[in-house]
């Protein structure tokens, strides 16, 4: 490899990590780098997974150190998403991702809308959070996020984050940090389903690895500092930025102009 491409790579890891730990849609920073370098979308779908994991289990830990993170509410929720990832990212093998990205970008601006008019929501949380085991309806919604991160995983922690809020109760830091550990519990999963497959660049995906952790330490520690606000103000930039981006936006601007 030319020398460009580990700092190239090692920064797009960071930048990947750093949003994915506070918001979501950090894949929407490393999957077009890893497909500027010369991979097809689905290794690099595929290879993008390898940071998301170590980015996961280094922001999880920061969470559990700062008393935040609520484990038997995320081990009770990562099972149905590990199930969805399982059969998203199968698909995600041979299937062209282009029109569910709209249909998530769509979506996205709805949620958007909900953390800019209710705040209140998202910043306390509510008193009392998975006192009873969640019902169908909220297994159901974990697992159809865990298909998409299965599938494309650009974009999951956004919805990851509306589930544990407006589903759940969290507030936006305790959210986070279960967040971070359902999605290291179906990337695990979802891995092997690109291993098998052999759609994995390992070179790539360790040099990201370096990066998606580094980023993911850094944003953790950040959020524990700032508290919940700054959390939603990222939250709402990272969501516009993402539909934009997600619904062909920005190309069709390129364009026009």
């Amino acid at each position: 490899m030319d020398l460009y491409i580990y700092p190239l790579v090692i920064a797009a890891g960071f930048g990947c990590g750093f949003i994915n730990t506070l918001a979501g849609s950090g894949s929407l920073i490393s999957l077009p780098v890893l497909i500027f370098l010369g991979l097809p979308a689905n290794v690099a779908n595929g290879t993008n997974r390898i940071g998301i994991l170590l980015q996961a289990v280094v922001s999880a830990r920061s969470y559990q150190k700062g008393r935040v993170l609520d484990m038997r509410g995320a081990a009770t929720l990562a099972v149905p998403a590990m199930m969805g990832s399982v059969i998203g990212a199968q698909i995600a093998v041979n299937l062209d991702e282009q029109l569910m990205r709209r249909v998530i970008g769509g979506l996205i601006i709805i949620l958007l809308a909900l953390i800019i008019f209710k705040p209140g929501r998202w910043l306390k949380g509510q008193k009392e959070v998975m006192e009873q085991r969640p019902g169908p309806k909220i297994l159901g919604v974990f697992f159809l996020i865990g298909f998409y991160g299965g599938f494309i995983h650009a974009g999951v922690g956004i919805f990851l984050l509306s589930g544990l809020v407006l589903g759940v109760g969290y507030n936006l830091v305790r959210a986070n940090a279960v967040k971070v550990t359902i999605v290291f519990c179906f990337t695990a999963v979802a891995i092997g389903v690109f291993f098998l497959n052999d759609q994995i660049d390992w070179k790539l995906g360790i040099l990201l690895a370096i990066g998606n952790a580094i980023g993911g330490w850094t944003a953790a520690k950040l959020a524990l500092k700032r508290g919940t606000a700054f959390v939603r103000l990222v939250l709402i930039g990272v969501a516009s930025v993402s539909a934009i981006k997600l619904l062909g936006l920005f190309d069709l601007a390129v364009k026009l102009f």
